[in-house]
């Protein structure tokens, strides 16, 4: 189980760089929108660098090298995940001059409309195309990409291990009835957008949040990624509420949130 303290450095853990969700806590950056990294026996990866994440690097306590960086994850090309993907490139790889890690991303993220600019998309070692239900590696950390989920661009989240507890990061989505299927894993990460359901908008609501726990039950499930109306709705007082409905750990995510492992 992640502990969010820990006298000894850790192993393996993950690193909120950010909590934002959708645009206008993004835009207004009331909470920050960096990523999260994750690190799995010294190896480092970093998923979904929105704007700020280079500085979010600099900010942690301690300090985290971009330059160690093996990995970047988009999970899909919207902004508020992928604002930073260049300058991070950049960073992994000290401003192109060492060619190294590995950039996995849809197929949509790097077509005619390329989110990675021109003169970086070689700096890295490769670039993987993400597809469903498919298993990657970087060095030490072993992934799994979902179903594709259903959002207006092509979006998968995806599974991992981390000292021999399975996490689960559930990213933007509309709810569906497979997602208990693939998230089933002892640490739930996900993103919950909206307090009230908006029909026609493709995102997780506290309600369908609620579901998705109730169904998968993992011992811990974290919320992350909030949008304007769970930003109103306080994300720590939902944790707290479905903690105690659902008899489950449930934990809001803030900025600079470490998970050791």
């Amino acid at each position: 189980m992640p502990k969010t303290a820990s006298k000894e450095k850790p192993t393996d853990f993950i690193k909120f760089f950010g909590t934002a969700g959708a645009r206008f806590v993004m835009i207004r950056q009331l909470r920050a929108s960096g990523g999260l990294w994750i690190s799995c026996r010294e190896t480092n990866v970093i998923v979904d660098p929105g704007p700020g994440s280079i500085v979010r690097c600099a900010m942690s306590r301690p300090k985290l090298d971009p330059s160690k960086l093996d990995g970047i994850i988009l999970t899909h090309r919207h902004l508020d995940h992928c604002g930073d993907i260049n300058v991070m490139i950049e960073a992994m790889t000290e401003g192109g001059f060492k060619k190294k890690g590995v950039v996995f991303c849809p197929a949509d993220a790097i077509k005619s409309d390329s989110v990675i600019l021109r003169h970086a998309i070689d700096f890295p070692e490769r670039i993987e195309i993400l597809r469903e239900n498919n298993i990657y590696k970087v060095g030490a950390f072993r992934f799994e990409s979902s179903m594709r989920h259903i959002h207006p661009v092509e979006t998968y989240g995806m599974k991992f291990n981390l000292n021999k507890t399975s996490v689960s990061l559930l990213t933007d989505t509309k709810y569906f009835e497979d997602l208990r299927s693939f998230y089933n894993t002892d640490t739930l990460i996900i993103s919950v957008v909206f307090f009230d359901p908006h029909a026609g908008i493709d995102h997780l609501c506290i309600r369908d949040v609620e579901q998705i726990i109730s169904q998968i039950r993992p011992k811990k499930a974290i919320l992350t990624h909030f949008g304007m109306s769970m930003l109103a709705a306080k994300p720590h007082l939902q944790a707290e509420r479905l903690s105690k409905e659902l008899g489950i750990e449930v934990q809001a995510a803030y900025d600079g949130l470490t998970l050791h492992f």
